[in-house]
């Protein structure tokens, strides 16, 4: 097999496993339906989505949202991230793809889907946790996770690093998708969003089923033996670019983490540039 070859089957098996059965199909939509977007060609939102370091940044948001007793009792208890673990990564990938890259009328389409959810969600943990996915309080920790994740992994091992002032754009656009989904507040600077990080401390501890988590992401990740190197950069990177506090938390504190996440996200840069329907400025899904 030459070296094309082994590029092309690798680009594939990745997206395939990122993107699910109905990958390029929603691709093709995303990319190609006409209309208006409700973010412009060359947005801080999608340079930063369209850039492979959302691998890092995607696994730092979910140990870093887990840390939350109430948002972690909310997707251990309806999740299925064990028992389906690809099938929610591919629907995070694809609502983080048509809400950055879709038309106007598919974004809000899936805002509505998310938000009819969370409607849907919630209960009472093992531990007593009361938990409602549509609390204001605990949607706006879910998304300054993430948001904090996304710019702290393309900071680290993005192609092409924004300034602090094109973060700030980035945080201000992504608090009107957070708007939608109904977070109240959201941050719309770096500056606030540290402010809003710093202020959820009190509430953070390992429960025991963010202890299962971790250690399902961390150690127990369902791939081949193969493909475990790769991801081991790309978790190792994560813990490493969280806060000393975090990793505390965690229990590992990981040497070498950015070096690991460079190396395996311009693999997944080579891989996926190989990958026929898989436009340019736009990795993840």
């Amino acid at each position: 097999m030459n070296l094309s070859s082994l590029r092309q089957r690798a680009g594939d098996a990745l997206f395939a496993r990122v993107a699910g059965p109905d990958g390029p199909a929603a691709r093709d939509r995303i990319h190609n339906a006409p209309g208006p977007r409700w973010f412009a060609e060359g947005s801080p939102v999608r340079i930063v989505h369209g850039d492979a370091s959302m691998f890092v940044g995607g696994v730092r948001a979910l140990l870093l949202q887990a840390l939350h007793p109430a948002a972690m009792a909310g997707v251990a208890g309806h999740s299925g991230y064990r028992s389906d673990p690809w099938g929610r990564l591919a629907r995070t990938s694809t609502f983080l793809a048509v809400t950055a890259f879709g038309t106007a009328d598919d974004a809000q389409a899936a805002v509505d889907r998310v938000r009819a959810i969370h409607e849907r969600v919630r209960g009472t943990s093992p531990e007593g946790v009361r938990y409602r996915a549509s609390d204001p309080d605990l949607l706006r920790w879910v998304h300054d996770a993430e948001i904090d994740s996304f710019v702290t992994a393309h900071r680290t091992v993005g192609h092409q690093p924004l300034s602090d002032a094109g973060y700030d754009t980035y945080v201000e656009e992504m608090a009107t998708v957070a708007e939608r989904l109904g977070v109240m507040d959201p941050p719309t600077s770096l500056a606030e969003l540290a402010a809003q990080l710093d202020a959820y401390r009190p509430e953070l501890r390992v429960s025991p089923q963010a202890s299962d988590t971790i250690d399902f992401l961390l150690h127990q990740p369902p791939l081949p033996w193969a493909l475990r190197p790769g991801y081991r950069g790309l978790t190792s990177c994560a813990v490493t670019t969280m806060p000393d506090w975090a990793q505390d938390m965690i229990g590992w504190h990981p040497r070498g983490g950015r070096r690991a996440g460079r190396l395996a996200t311009r693999a997944i840069r080579w891989s996926l540039a190989a990958t026929p329907d898989a436009p340019r400025e736009h990795v993840p899904a």
